[in-house]
């Protein structure tokens, strides 16, 4: 296939995975938006409901990861803990330095069958954007401003109503606040040398209320700690666009599980925790960039058919009804007709491009930027 071919069937591959994430997903928040009504009758049927409509959307998107690019996901862990995975309440802290790294969070949870109920502590900009955003405020997710005068009371009343739950679920947590850049690291390393803490090489400091505050609100629900760092192999530098264009990469993740009854109930002693335990992920990684491993057991947990039977799902639904009506609008040699189809399939690339984009390291938020320099004034 000639260079001008293979962009073709490639573009044409985008526009139609476009369109069925964007179709179906608008359908699935429409319903969702019916689901309300349930929520004064029965919580926890609106609850079970709209983790199996929230499973539909999200695991799209790990379908991509784990059939359309086929990218690898090695999990390096203890083997006494691996049977727990996906069978009690966990608090997931992950590292944030990469643009698919919620992604690849994602494909730990559908490993272990809880992607449906998963949870994140999200910026609220992100409540606002159509089809992920609207699905996270129907799985109760909890937002904030990243003002913590302001978020405080508004997260604690989120994280407490989770305490009724009635599917096992993992919190997944950024602790760091925004993702990794050399200029955050250089302004969060200044702000440790001016706290007295230790400095950190390969992590931004990170941010304990909101951790402490999780913890005491889920303590008694939540089992443990998964302490998580992700790598991919031979200096990968992987994009949600190149999963989007079926590249293949390779990712090691480590996890160790810590009871929840090892983490101080205190807030300050918890902050001194986190502190540790990030010195600890500093170390593990200084470790796999030493090695290209984790000192752990490397094991491959089994993909599920279910992210590549529900896109399939979706695509027989959605696909025959779009090349019937592609095939009337020829018949009908209207160019009015063409054009305007061809507009909002053009369009609809757009807007998934943009959320891609929302993604994308060098268009991340300033907050690690601002917020760390106004802590040293």
């Amino acid at each position: 296939m000639d260079i001008v071919g293979f962009l073709k069937s490639q573009f044409i591959c985008h526009l139609l995975i476009c369109y069925i994430f964007i179709v179906s997903g608008l359908i699935i928040n429409f319903i969702q938006l019916f689901t309300l009504i349930l929520w004064p009758i029965n919580k926890q049927l609106f609850r079970r409901i709209n983790c199996r409509l929230a499973y539909c959307i999200s695991s799209q998107m790990v379908m991509l990861l784990e059939w359309w690019s086929g990218t690898d996901c090695t999990l390096y862990t203890d083997p006494g803990s691996y049977h727990k995975y996906g069978k009690e309440n966990a608090i997931v802290i992950l590292n944030h330095n990469f643009e698919i790294d919620f992604l690849c969070g994602w494909n730990f949870c559908e490993r272990f069958g809880v992607l449906g109920s998963s949870k994140v502590l999200a910026k609220k900009e992100l409540s606002y954007m159509p089809i992920i955003g609207w699905m996270w405020y129907f799985l109760e997710i909890v937002f904030c401003k990243r003002k913590w005068e302001e978020d405080r009371k508004t997260v604690m009343q989120k994280l407490l109503n989770l305490r009724d739950y009635p599917e096992n679920f993992w919190f997944l947590i950024h602790c760091e606040g925004t993702r990794f850049t050399e200029q955050k690291h250089q302004i969060s390393m200044q702000v440790a040398e001016a706290k007295g803490l230790p400095k950190l090489k390969y992590h931004l400091l990170p941010r304990t209320k909101g951790f402490a505050v999780t913890v005491q609100c889920l303590r008694n629900v939540v089992s443990a700690v998964y302490d998580s760092t992700l790598n991919f192999r031979n200096n990968e530098n992987p994009t949600l666009l190149g999963v989007l264009n079926g590249k293949k990469y390779h990712a090691d993740l480590y996890v160790g599980r810590i009871p929840l009854e090892e983490v101080p109930e205190d807030e300050k002693e918890c902050s001194n925790w986190l502190h540790k335990l990030y010195q600890e992920k500093d170390a593990f990684q200084e470790e796999y960039y030493r090695t290209g491993a984790y000192p752990a057991v490397p094991v491959v947990p089994p993909r599920r058919p279910w992210t590549l039977l529900n896109w399939l799902f979706w695509a027989i639904l959605l696909l025959y009804p779009l090349f019937k009506l592609l095939i009337n609008m020829i018949n009908s040699g209207s160019s009015l007709t063409l054009a305007s189809f061809a507009f909002v399939i053009v369009m609809a690339s757009v807007g998934v491009r943009w959320m891609i984009g929302v993604t994308e390291i060098n268009k991340g938020s300033t907050y690690g930027n601002n917020d760390n320099k106004q802590k040293q004034k």
